[in-house]
């Protein structure tokens, strides 16, 4: 099965991380992790958390199998999307690019990214940047064209980045939601590239507000969604149904490292807002 690429090279997704327990024991519940049974079976598939930037490794096509080689279970069917995600949708997609990080013989990344004011400022995801091996960035906006991006700065604890494009670009920004705004059960849109597809556009809801998951080293707190996350949203917005941005698509739970199960996370708002201000006030 042939795959289509865009900004780069669809990748699959990887950062393994399996610790999503509270009370810290792992997920593993298998029985080559408790050879005398002692722990109780779980009815549910062991979840890990990857982040959805792009990176080495080609995704394959095809169905996602099971723990026994059984076809897994079908993504949901799509609700029907309210009139006003149209429109939000619309307003979006012009203020949200492709990333590429890297590219040289240290590997290279894609991810998405999108306009926070009117100096060009963009948000993204830190671990694009770090797994595009600190390398080159460039941007492809919605109409195609293509700008080196100046890194402003980057935070890795909080997993973002602020790039810069010139004035150029002419990028619209995207509007923040308010502080505290976000509600669970509110419409929302995930906007970016995901397998190399710029401008791509999926819709759920905020399934849960303030979930704690683990990533790499450091665990976040995140807006836990439905709407469809895939390799190469990381950095993208998602939004509501305002067009305001509610959180950064950062990472996926799946079963096994298959793909989008439909449950995603995005940085908040909050955070976002307070790491890009001092990025952006330190960095100009």
């Amino acid at each position: 099965m042939a795959v289509q690429t865009g900004l780069g090279e669809p990748r699959g997704p990887w950062f393994i991380s399996p610790e999503l327990d509270p009370d810290g024991r792992g997920w593993w519940d298998r029985p080559e992790h408790d050879p005398g049974g002692r722990r109780p079976r779980r009815l549910l598939a062991a979840l890990a958390v990857v982040a959805v930037s792009a990176v080495s490794g080609a995704v394959a096509g095809g169905v996602v199998a099971g723990r026994d080689g059984a076809p897994g279970p079908a993504a949901a069917s799509a609700a029907p999307v309210p009139a006003e995600l149209v429109t939000a949708a619309e307003r979006t997609v012009p203020g949200v690019v492709s990333v590429l990080a890297g590219g040289g013989a240290s590997g290279s990344a894609t991810g998405s990214g999108f306009a926070v004011d009117d100096q060009q400022h963009l948000i993204t995801n830190d671990h694009i940047l770090a797994k595009g091996g600190g390398g080159s960035v460039t941007v492809e906006l919605p109409d195609g064209r293509r700008f080196a991006a100046e890194v402003v700065g980057r935070e890795p604890r909080s997993d973002l980045a602020v790039l810069k494009v010139p004035a150029s670009a002419g990028l619209a920004p995207l509007p923040l939601a308010k502080p505290g705004a976000t509600r669970v059960g509110e419409p929302v849109l995930a906007v970016g590239s995901p397998l190399g597809l710029p401008g791509t556009v999926t819709a759920g809801i905020v399934s849960a507000l303030d979930r704690q998951v683990r990533l790499g080293n450091n665990r976040h707190r995140a807006v836990q969604t439905d709407a469809s996350i895939n390799p190469g949203n990381s950095g993208g917005p998602l939004v509501n149904a305002r067009g305001e941005v509610v959180g950064v698509n950062t990472a996926i739970a799946t079963i096994d490292g298959n793909g989008s199960i439909g449950i995603g996370f995005a940085i908040p708002i909050e955070q976002v807002q307070q790491t890009a201000d001092t990025i952006i006030g330190k960095g100009g």
